[in-house]
């Protein structure tokens, strides 16, 4: 028997029972052969580079291995390792252009090691290894990444420099053959001119040079060839919000809007989406290093998430990509791991202030109240108003200043930022500013500090941003998130959702009195990583408004997959850049945006 909710969820148990089935958990033959071609490539590249290795105990197993084959054994050998390295990842994610061309390489290496070395053995290696790819190709299904021909001038700084580096190791294995004693600059400059096929200033004894020399300019024209096929191969760009999907989102966050307090962000334009098949829910994601990171909980209506939640899974295997949800509540995560098998993990806290409930009196709130009353007696002044309310021409102010105070030069943000402020659709954000009557000589007038703030449902708002100007005095973000919940009753406003605090439970636990050495050590590693990241000082800035704590969770496949999603995140919320230099980044208008919803470090600190 089968129900049908929505067109979406089915609670048959033979259903639910093929979805898990189906998931993208990695089948054991492409991570087989995948690892089979690294530790093959590996040995190819050894046996290419040292020449003691291809004379040692290994080397009945060199000369059997694709590439090692006739007079330019240690040259072929070199650039069918390069070539399987370079594949392996690819055939790990089941990717089916690695595929096609591990199978085009494979019995040509076969073929070759016939006609060169009539090696049986050599054969029947790479025989296999297309045996099994062939046997298995309903495996290798995955669809590209997204890419850009931009990657054709990382592929040639990054492998132009591991070819540099592995060429200096070629010209410098030779010490018993090297004519006289050339020096460092020699021996790149020999490199230097080997990889363009010419002859450079070392000399060596024997045959040694023309293996030097044809090692060098195998390393040259493999860079070349996949520099010119990533820069002419057709381009899959990262996808977009489009507008039909922007329209569809609002609609869905009209009615479903103050259920979680990132459901705003879903919004942001550099995010993909897909919908269920009813159209009443949707997960937004991002691409990142071949991690597929959905922020928060799916929009819409709860009933037709799992819906939602399939069609991304589906959409991670077609591509390969790791699934993993940033920054879900508790709600989200409970419906994540029950339609999927995914594991959660709580990653911290989000800092919520009833309304009703906030005042500045009482002893608790002593140090923030003071620090109001000070700044107050300095002659500043807030306001806290809707975006449309607010003229054209402060707004650009505004929204200029966000940009030349932000405190590092890459836009941070993803998860937990909307990216723009002041956009003509977003009229019902929030936007606190702080001014300083006769201080308007400098660029942006009499403005000293920004908060901008996203609806929360129709009755909430979430903070995005928080800008300051450095020179203004500290305490600024106190003033203005003070200002913005003394304004919230006449905005309508229930709740304000303030910013995130990784760890925070830990952070706490590990300070109370008869805490254990581990919950103590846990806490002592989280204040020194405090150093360079928000986390101790979030926590403690965001306790001075005696919030209530609503716990935040990551998704993921396996524990495997953490480091890689980690890194993935960090990228996304800009705290890891691995862009192109910025003389080859394409021209786009820089969105105002930071991650988290955290002020910069010297903002907290001076606050």
């Amino acid at each position: 028997m089968s129900v049908t909710v929505d067109g979406d969820k089915s609670v048959s148990v033979p259903q639910r029972m093929r979805r898990l089935l189906r998931g993208p958990r990695p089948e054991s033959v492409p991570v087989v052969v995948g690892t089979a071609c690294t530790v093959v490539g590996l040995i190819d590249v050894a046996a290419g580079v040292f020449p003691r290795f291809r004379h040692s105990r290994m080397h009945t197993l060199a000369e059997v291995l694709p590439g090692a084959l006739g007079p330019f054994a240690a040259a072929l050998s070199l650039s069918a390792g390069m070539l399987l390295l370079l594949l392996a990842h690819g055939l790990k994610r089941h990717k089916r252009r690695a595929w096609r061309a591990a199978v085009v390489l494979l019995p040509a290496g076969a073929a070759a090691q016939f006609a060169y070395r009539h090696s049986v053995v050599g054969v029947l290696v790479s025989l296999t290894l297309c045996y099994l790819l062939v046997r298995h190709r309903d495996q290798f299904r995955a669809l590209p990444d997204p890419r850009s021909r931009w990657r054709a001038l990382a592929n040639f700084v990054l492998l132009g420099a591991g070819s540099l580096a592995l060429g200096l190791v070629i010209v410098s294995v030779h010490p018993g053959r090297v004519v006289g004693d050339p020096s460092i600059a020699d021996r790149l400059q020999h490199v230097l001119y080997g990889l363009f096929g010419v002859e450079g200033p070392v000399d060596y004894a024997g045959q040694t040079s023309w293996t030097v020399a044809y090692s060098l300019g195998a390393l040259g024209l493999l860079t070349a060839v996949t520099t010119i096929y990533l820069a002419f191969r057709p381009e899959h760009p990262a996808a977009r919000l489009t507008e039909d999907d922007e329209s569809r989102l609002r609609a869905l966050l009209e009615t479903h809007g103050g259920r979680d307090s990132l459901g705003h962000f879903a919004l942001r334009r550099d995010k993909a989406v897909v919908f269920s098949p009813s159209g009443k829910a949707a997960v937004c994601y991002r691409v990142v290093s071949g991690v597929m990171l959905a922020g928060g909980d799916p929009i819409g209506d709860v009933e037709a998430w799992p819906g939602a939640i399939e069609r991304f899974m589906d959409e991670a295997k077609a591509h390969s990509w790791t699934p993993a949800v940033m920054g879900c509540s508790e709600r989200g995560g409970e419906v994540w791991t029950r339609e999927t098998g995914l594991t959660a993990l709580e990653l911290g806290d989000e800092a919520v202030v009833d309304v009703a409930d906030f005042s500045l009196a009482g002893r608790a709130m002593r140090n923030v109240r003071q620090m109001v009353g000070r700044i107050e007696r300095n002659g500043y002044e807030t306001r806290v108003r809707r975006a449309r309310d607010i003229g054209a021409t402060e707004l650009e102010r505004i929204r200029r200043a966000a940009a030349d105070w932000r405190g590092t030069d890459t836009e941070r943000g993803f998860s937990m930022a909307l990216g723009r402020i002041g956009d003509p659709a977003d009229g019902d954000c929030v936007i606190a500013t702080a001014h300083l009557p006769g201080s308007g000589d400098g660029p942006h007038g009499d403005l000293k500090a920004v908060l901008h703030f996203v609806p929360w449902g129709r009755d909430g708002m979430s903070l995005e941003l928080m800008r300051r100007d450095r020179s203004a005095d500290p305490g600024m973000n106190e003033l203005l998130i003070v200002a913005s919940l003394q304004a919230a009753g006449k905005l309508g406003i229930a709740r304000v959702s303030l910013n995130f605090a990784m760890f925070r439970s830990a952070l706490a636990r590990g300070e109370r009195l008869g805490a254990g050495p581990v919950l103590r050590c846990w806490r002592g590693l989280l204040i020194f990583l405090s150093r360079w990241f928000q986390i101790e000082s979030l926590y403690k800035f965001n306790a001075k408004f005696r919030p209530r704590w609503e716990p935040r969770f990551v998704v993921f496949r396996t524990s495997r997959d953490l480091p890689r999603i980690g890194i993935a995140a960090m990228q996304a919320e800009g705290f890891v850049n691995l862009s192109l230099p910025r003389p080859f980044r394409s021209r786009s208008p820089r969105p105002c945006g930071h991650t988290l919803r955290s002020a910069p470090e010297h903002e907290v600190r001076a606050a």
